[in-house]
């Protein structure tokens, strides 16, 4: 962990085309050099924009992200920010390949549980055919909508933490955050988050920062309301398998494979609807629910031309993803796929790929309570409300984020990205967000950040998390 070398000699609010940016010297081992940092820093100005298009032109898509790039140019509008403390981490195995970085404001009572702000570096691909501009041309349209891959997913939220700390320094000096804070840039997060945010909070790295509470990313909002996420639904992968005699293709037989997988696509089919039907009822939302969707089907018997088509396989099977709300039964699931999906009396075998827990380390849901019993609600809520926004129902995310690896930890985390009256476009083609947006959601953080920072309560939660593993 280093700190900034030199203080700076400029009126903030006068002089803020001239800043002069601070030099941070990171630990050793990063991929990145004093050299490479100091190129990127003569590339920065000082619109919170164009460092936001600066970070979305680099490329950060699987399979081969620019990780040293971007840890590089984060690291540069870091050092411009008096106070904020870099380090950079890593937990694979040589290379280093995979850094983390993490960003620190030290707060005046670091005794008390700190807050950490997350976002991931990596993005998922694109296919510049299907795009109106280049995916990674972080292209401004006549009427503010930057065009790029990670423009909602999440490249905008941590320019937005770090920009909100500048503009609370310019608009509060002298304004020290009761308890620390940290930004955290990890990596994988697209691909799971293994190699990234999971085995982060399975360090002894981790467990110094006595983390309190976590707010990770979250979804756009077509509406005026701002969306928060309380939990995630955990994905299962799911094959069955199904064996039968095999045999030539105008004989009937009795429990063929082909007829056994059928029969089981039945079953699970029926359970598909009777969850869809409780989301077309208005009983549940869509991520309040199981959901079950095939995604293969395998069986038959290869040909140069295709399939064998007189011959009967003895073997089929189907893939099923599989979405678990925090809210639903572990066991009660793995009961019902065995003694009815995937009987074995009807030579059915099955394996389940669980990519999570649903229960954090105290057997509790993997679910953040939006009540008074977690103070943090309450302080996120006012903050967001001082600065103007308005927030929707608490919703479940319907797929997976980083943030399930701070709730198996027992810690209250949130997903929340301030983008309203915006489609959502995370992962599609054309994915943007108008420049405005962006400019609001700082706003957004500014009061967030001040009044996560000085809240003084230990609460339960608190005091829950620092037991935990």
């Amino acid at each position: 962990m280093s700190n900034p070398s030199a203080v700076c000699c400029f009126s903030m609010l006068r002089h803020l085309s001239a800043l002069t940016l601070f030099i941070f010297f990171v630990t050793a081992g990063e991929p990145s050099t004093s050299a490479a940092v100091q190129d990127h820093q003569q590339q920065l100005d000082y619109s919170p924009v164009t460092h936001f298009q600066q970070y979305l032109r680099i490329n950060t898509a699987h399979p081969n992200p620019d990780y040293p790039s971007a840890v590089n140019f984060l690291t540069a509008l870091a050092s411009s920010i008096p106070g904020l403390r870099s380090q950079l981490l890593y937990f694979t195995s040589p290379p280093p390949n995979k850094p983390l970085l993490l960003l620190t404001w030290p707060g005046s009572n670091p005794s008390l549980p700190s807050i950490l702000f997350n976002s991931h570096l990596d993005s998922v691909p694109a296919e510049p055919a299907k795009w109106s501009h280049p995916p990674f041309s972080a292209h401004r349209s006549s009427d503010g909508k930057i065009f790029a891959r990670g423009a909602q997913d999440d490249k905008c939220i941590g320019i937005q933490y770090l920009e909100a700390i500048r503009a609370i320094q310019i608009s509060s000096p002298g304004f020290t955050p009761l308890r620390n804070v940290h930004i955290s840039f990890v990596p994988e997060e697209e691909i799971g988050g293994f190699d990234g945010m999971a085995k982060f909070a399975g360090s002894q790295e981790f467990r110094d920062l006595n983390v309190g509470f976590v707010l990770d990313e979250g979804q756009a909002s077509p509406t005026d309301e701002f969306r928060v996420f309380y939990a995630d639904r955990i994905p299962w992968h799911m094959v069955i398998k199904a064996a039968g005699m095999p045999g030539h293709g105008s004989r009937l037989y009795d429990n063929t494979a082909m007829e056994n997988l059928m029969k089981s696509v039945e079953v699970i089919t029926k359970f598909r609807d009777a969850q869809f039907d409780k989301v077309k009822a208005g009983l549940a939302a869509n991520s309040e629910v199981i959901s079950v969707n095939p995604v293969y089907l395998k069986a038959g018997t290869p040909s140069p031309t295709g399939f064998v088509m007189n011959m009967q396989p003895s073997e089929a099977e189907a893939g099923f993803d599989i979405r678990m709300p925090p809210t639903a039964d572990p066991e009660l699931m793995r009961k019902t796929i065995a003694e009815e999906w995937a009987p074995s009396w009807r030579n059915m075998t099955f394996e389940i790929v669980e990519k999570g827990t649903l229960r954090d380390f105290m057997g509790r849901p993997l679910l953040t309570p939006t009540s008074d019993s977690n103070p943090w609600w309450s302080v996120l809520k006012e903050a967001i409300s001082k600065a103007g926004g308005k927030l929707a129902k608490p919703e479940i995310l319907s797929s997976t984020t980083d943030a399930r690896f701070m709730r198996e930890k027992g810690i209250p985390t949130f997903g929340f990205s301030p983008m309203k009256n915006t489609p959502i476009l995370l992962h599609d083609h054309n994915e943007f967000l108008k420049d405005t947006v962006f400019l609001e959601g700082i706003k957004i953080y500014e009061s967030i950040i001040k009044e996560l920072s000085s809240f003084e309560e230990q609460s339960l939660w608190n005091r829950l998390t620092i037991s935990s593993p």
